[in-house]
């Protein structure tokens, strides 16, 4: 059985994602997959799918969706957006049952740059050395979704009700990010490594899956004449004028400028989550610390994941996969 979906209208950010294709970043490819890896996470749990499966990311401009056939479940999770099932409020992390002849609307909301839509059942979509995530630059893999297009759903699974799930801590805006300094840190005198962390930075409307650029005090490099070095997800990259942008998703793999610092990986989703206009500061931790932090936040990932699973009282395979670096509660210091 087969749930088809046509798009009436999707933004110009909605693509399909799995949890991504690592190890070929010695080869150029970095390994896309989700913005948001939690929410990401937590919406395939909660529609109980498995490790490999793939969903929908949209950001600003939303997406509207009109089920043609066969019922399936759905889930919405990720940053405040607006959702409507035919009209009736339904909400962000609360699943529901879309039936042919439904429409699903899903609008900006309060706060969030990046959300995902799950659905209960294999989404076709083609696939680029092993995952069905795209690198949006590139359009290779599963692809970006345009208006009129049609969704498949192999497999899908239906009848699970509307049911609200926990929503983790880490879902809240961040307003303090851990960081590690380097590994470029060379490339700046240390008066302006010190206002890194002494002075507040502004996330702007400039974003992409590629990264996020923040405004603020001005960290101008003492030099960009560099080498080529390698580049990683959460590295806070430094320009020729002193502007400070977050690598994200689909960062390139080496050179581009120099890295001041390291957002700690349990950190980094919610940074890029940040609207325009979001203050966030930054508090330089040792390597030590940021290593300790993603050790404890390993049990707390699988604890909520479990939570969500729970909720709808399945436990898929997911729980035992490695599909995040880290998640850390943002109450536990």
């Amino acid at each position: 059985m087969t749930a088809r979906l046509r798009i009436e209208r999707a933004g110009p950010l909605t693509t399909v994602q799995d949890v991504g294709r690592p190890g070929f970043r010695r080869y150029g490819v970095p390994p896309s997959g989700p913005v948001d890896r939690l929410a990401f996470a937590a919406a395939q749990a909660a529609v109980g799918n498995g490790p490999d499966a793939a969903g929908l990311e949209l950001s600003l401009g939303g997406l509207t969706l009109v089920c043609e056939d066969g019922a399936v479940d759905i889930v919405l999770t990720g940053g405040d957006f607006a959702v409507d099932l035919d009209n009736a409020p339904l909400g962000s992390w609360t699943t529901a049952t879309f039936e042919p002849g439904m429409r699903l609307r899903i609008r900006d909301g309060a706060h969030g740059n990046w959300a995902y839509l799950a659905f209960a059942g294999d989404l076709v979509a083609p696939s680029w050395l092993g995952s069905r995530a795209t690198h949006l630059l590139a359009d290779l893999g599963g692809g970006r979704l345009t208006d009129g297009a049609t969704l498949e759903i192999e497999h899908p699974r239906a009848g699970s009700g509307s049911i609200a799930l926990p929503i983790p801590p880490t879902a809240a805006p961040i307003e303090t990010a851990r960081i590690v300094i380097g590994p470029q840190e060379r490339y700046f005198a240390a008066k302006t490594i010190a206002r890194l962390t002494a002075e507040p930075f502004t996330a702007t409307a400039r974003f992409d899956r590629m990264g996020l650029v923040l405004d603020g005090p001005p960290l101008t490099p003492t030099s960009i004449d560099m080498p080529s070095e390698p580049a990683i997800r959460g590295a806070l990259q430094v320009d020729g004028d002193g502007r400070v942008s977050l690598l994200s998703a689909d960062h390139q793999t080496t050179g581009g400028y120099p890295r001041i610092a390291v957002v700690i990986d349990g950190d980094v989703d919610r940074v890029a989550q940040l609207r325009a206009g979001s203050a966030i500061r930054f508090e330089a931790i040792d390597a030590d610390a940021a290593v300790d932090l993603a050790r404890r936040s390993a049990a707390t990932r699988t604890r909520y994941l479990k939570e969500v699973a729970g909720a709808r009282g399945t436990s898929p395979s997911l729980l035992t996969t490695n599909l995040i670096g880290g998640v850390i509660d943002a109450l536990d210091p």
